[in-house]
This record gives structure tokens, C-alpha cells and sequence, in this order.
């Protein structure tokens, strides 16, 4: 077995114990989750890489949080809730969908890059609904689940619990079916794809009767897949469900 020990060394003439944390930085130091360049500390981004990001907040729809160009007062809807209103209790992302959003993304996703999840949440948790009650993923199927050993959803709403003290649940929605990549198809066809793909787990109900839960995803697109689980949670007895993502897919014509 391998241990790692603080190591004493001489500064100024006294003994000292070098802090673990350190001597890793030290042997891996920490990189930009955005481009690999070495920055000062874990889950930070470079200058490059930080103002890349698009942080999303105000003004914007008030019900799907969709951004506008310019404030439109309170109470303001885009064109979407107010022609059809949405089942969700909100939509919240903590970047707009970009290069370095997705780079994080993908890299979370494929490569393994399981510690961006933290990286993710951090800067999710300012969106988190005060009243939140229960955090749930969304979840994968479980033979992509066995392909990829986790799911990158988990890990981030398991970060966000850690951070903000919400309580989390891996198993309580799950996806019955595979469903195909919805990239490249059009609204009704997403819907087609994902319609009866999610269930909730034999006793759920219990947990979620009256409560809100934030359904936590890495990337919201169009919204097909989470209207999905939105609709199984709210018939198996939660009050609210809001949407949580790490970034978002923006239209150009929101204020349209």
C-alpha cells in the first residue's frame, strides 16, 4: 500500500510540515478545465477561458428564465410559455451552451473528467431554488450507464447535495428504455423519442408527495427529455420540478 506523509522541510532555518495539498499541486498542479493551462488553484479557469463563458442571469423569461436582450419588466414571458405554459417550475443554467461550456462538457462526459462535475456545480449553486427539496439527475439507461460507469448528471447533482446541503437521490427516477440521440431532430420527433421513456422507482412516490425537486442535467437543448421526467415526477406526486443545467442551449429570437 502507498501512503502519502507530510514531508518536513527547512524554511528560514525552523522545521516545517509541507501541506499534502500542496506537494500534489506541486507534482499535478491544477489546469483549467477549459484548455489544460496550469492555473492557481483547482476548479478554476484562465483568464482565456473564464471570459469565454457566458454566465446567464437576468433579464429573462420569468417563468423558463430564458434570457432576454433587454429587461421587459417583471413578470415577463417569452413567446414560448406564454403560447403553450410549461409543465416545469423554471429553467436555470449557470452558462450559456459554448466553446468552453461544451469543452467542459465533453470532457466531463467521455473523458473521464469526473472531478469537473464540482467544477460544474459550484457555479450551478447560485441557481439553486432556496426552497429546493430534493435533488434528482437525469438519468441514463442502464446499459449506456454500464458503458460509461457513471453518469456525468449524478455526479454533478451529488456535488451540488455536497455544497449546498440539499438532499439528493440516484435512483428514484429512472430511464425504463434507451432513447436515441435527439440531436438533429425537430420538437416532435424529440418528443416521440423520449414519450414513456422514464418512470420512477416502486415506492418513490413517498419521497416526492408535495415536495420540489430540481431535476439536475448537464446541457438543456430543447427541454424534451426533461419535460419527460417533469411529467413522471409531477403524476407520481411532487409539487414542483425545476430545471438545473450546467449550460444551455440559447435560441437567438428570445425576446421574439
Amino acid at each position: 500500500m502507498i501512503r502519502l506523509r507530510l514531508v518536513r522541510v527547512r524554511a528560514g532555518g525552523h522545521k516545517g510540515n509541507v501541506p499534502l495539498a500542496r506537494l500534489l499541486n506541486l507534482a499535478l498542479p491544477p489546469r483549467c478545465p477549459g484548455c489544460g493551462a496550469i492555473v492557481e488553484a483547482p476548479d478554476r479557469f484562465c483568464a482565456g477561458c473564464w471570459g469565454g463563458l457566458r454566465f446567464l442571469g437576468p433579464p429573462w423569461c420569468a417563468t423558463c428564465h430564458a434570457p432576454f436582450d433587454i429587461d421587459r419588466g417583471e413578470g415577463a414571458q417569452c413567446g414560448a410559455c406564454l403560447s403553450i405554459p410549461p409543465q416545469h417550475a423554471g429553467v436555470s443554467a449557470a452558462v450559456a451552451y459554448g466553446e468552453v461550456a461544451r469543452t467542459v462538457a465533453l470532457r466531463l462526459k467521455y473523458q473521464r473528467r469526473t472531478a469537473y462535475a464540482v467544477t460544474m456545480a459550484r457555479l450551478m449553486q447560485r441557481h439553486l431554488p432556496a426552497d429546493a427539496d430534493l435533488l434528482l439527475p437525469v438519468p441514463l439507461h442502464r446499459w449506456r450507464l454500464w458503458t460509461r460507469g457513471y453518469n456525468q448528471a449524478g455526479l454533478i447533482a451529488a456535488a451540488l447535495s455536497r455544497g449546498s446541503g440539499v438532499g439528493s437521490a440516484m435512483d428514484l427516477l429512472r430511464r425504463r428504455r434507451a432513447t436515441p440521440v435527439l440531436r438533429g431532430r425537430n420538437p416532435r420527433e424529440r418528443r416521440q423519442a423520449v414519450a414513456g421513456a422514464f418512470a420512477v422507482a416502486p415506492g418513490a412516490a413517498e419521497r416526492l408527495r408535495g415536495r420540489h425537486v430540481v431535476l439536475v442535467d448537464d446541457v438543456y437543448t430543447s427541454g424534451a427529455t426533461t419535460d419527460a421526467c417533469i411529467a413522471v415526477l409531477r403524476r407520481a406526486g411532487a409539487a414542483r420540478v425545476t430545471v438545473l443545467a450546467w449550460a444551455r442551449v440559447i435560441a437567438e429570437a428570445q425576446d421574439a
